[in-house]
């Protein structure tokens, strides 16, 4: 059989040419979609994707305000006897246009929302002294909300503490809007901190024997350097961390070594995974890895038919508890929907990324399944998402903190006062009470003054 020489050469430098070309078409792709297309996925923060799309069409339709035919409400006028101040203002003695004498017709009441701005009040507060004929001791006055050694009086600091710890204003705009110079600012923080620092250690214990738990964390830069800041939260804790490391280490620091009850509500981030109690798996998580093969794979019907499957059940799982059912009927449908979710994971499938997700299930399934027990458990966690979003933006704002002691300051802060927002319909008032309780009782314990309503 003969052949020819040239020819072959021909042949083999146009099949290494179509499988370039095959490479340099993919590489391009993949270009143009990473080009419009969030860099870590679904997963992307809103600050790093890289164009945010119109709203569609249809959404921008949607306005705000009253529906057509809705009668509504109105203003309602205050009562003479549940305002604040009740002010007359005289009309003339005579008419503008004419110049006639004007009679007396009676008045018109008018309701009208003010505030008084915030002013800062310098106090000399003289403190009278005695002496005792007896024991021959000096007895000195103690102001009644003004923590010892410290400048300012307790509304000051309950004002700058709740104002940025809780609601994220910056202390540079504080320092603006009080007169007060940046740095008497922190070290009034810091001074807070120092007699707070007992607190989270209360709430630590507290947080471990919780039935149910959530933890995540996020970036958290500390003096130019990357760490990380840490929640470990429950319906009525708050209790942060702020280190350098994103490592099991600082998880293990909050759950220690012994076994623990209750149930942990987490992303798959494996550092939770040691941890001496039970674990929930994310199910938001979850839902947008099985709907990320989708995008990956928008042709393939194998993977648009399990999609299709798999996404509703765990959108349903996650929506289960927001139904008004009865502990009964709930474990019914939580039962129902997992058996719906095994039938899904035990098909038989084709395609690797299919039974890459088939295989998580398979090989996690007893941290996948504790909120069909009990309505209290979510099967996703964004209760801890939606705890950290305050710090996210306050991190955007201040870029994080100056000092390893401002780090710690924040870290016991935001711990006590939004863990004490969780107990109290009024955070600004309840630490101001606590403050006045700690000025007439130094050596208390800041916990119990703090959270006297606990039973614990």
């Amino acid at each position: 059989m003969s052949y020819c020489a040239e020819c072959l050469k021909k042949d083999v430098l146009i099949f290494d040419l179509k499988a370039r070309i095959k490479a340099l078409q993919a590489k391009l792709e993949y270009q143009a979609r990473s080009g419009l297309e969030a860099p870590f996925g679904s997963s992307t923060p809103s600050a790093k994707l890289p164009i945010k799309p119109n709203t569609p069409a249809e959404e921008r339709r949607r306005r705000g305000g009253g529906k057509p035919g809705h009668v509504g409400h109105g203003r309602q006028d205050c009562p003479e006897d549940e305002a604040d101040r009740v002010e007359t203002i005289p009309a003339g003695d005579h008419c503008p246009h004419c110049g006639t004498a004007l009679e007396t017709k009676g008045v018109r009441s008018r309701t009208v929302i003010d505030c008084q701005p915030l002013t800062l009040e310098k106090v000399v507060l003289r403190l009278e002294e005695k002496r005792c004929p007896r024991c021959h001791k000096k007895v000195r006055a103690k102001p009644a909300n003004v923590l010892p050694h410290c400048l300012f009086g307790n509304q000051l600091l309950t004002h700058v503490a709740v104002e940025h710890y809780v609601r994220g204003i910056p202390l540079g705009q504080l320092e603006r809007q009080l007169g007060v110079g940046y740095s008497s600012l922190i070290a009034a923080l810091h001074y807070l901190a120092g007699r707070f620092k007992s607190v989270p250690e209360r709430l630590l214990n507290d947080f471990r024997q919780a039935p149910v738990k959530h933890a995540d964390e996020t970036g958290w830069r500390n003096d130019g350097h990357n760490g990380y800041a840490w929640l470990f939260a429950t319906p009525d804790i708050s209790l942060f961390r702020f280190r350098d490391t994103r490592a099991a280490s600082v998880a293990r620091e909050v759950f220690g070594d012994r076994k623990l009850p209750g149930v942990l509500v987490v992303d798959r981030y494996n550092a939770y995974n040691r941890m001496p109690c039970a674990l929930q798996y994310c199910y938001a998580h979850l839902l947008r890895d099985v709907q990320d093969l989708e995008k990956e794979f928008p042709e393939n019907t194998e993977i648009s038919a399990f999609v299709s499957a798999l996404a509703p059940l765990l959108a349903g799982a996650m929506h289960l508890r927001t139904l008004r059912l009865t502990r009964s009927q709930f474990r019914q449908q939580a039962r129902q929907l997992q058996q719906a979710i095994r039938g899904v994971i035990h098909a038989p499938a084709h395609h690797p990324a299919i039974q890459g997700i088939q295989n998580l299930f398979r090989e996690k399934w007893s941290r996948l399944f504790h909120w069909t027990h009990n309505p209290a458990i979510p099967a996703e966690n964004n209760f801890a998402e939606r705890e950290l979003r305050p710090l996210v933006i306050a991190r955007k704002i201040s870029f994080g903190s100056q000092s390893d002691a401002g780090a710690k300051t924040r870290e016991i802060l935001m711990s006590v006062l939004l863990t004490l927002k969780k107990r109290s319909p009024d955070v600004a008032a309840a630490f101001k009470t606590a403050l006045d309780k700690l000025t007439a009782q130094s050596a208390a314990d800041p916990s119990r003054i703090l959270f006297l309503s606990d039973s614990s």
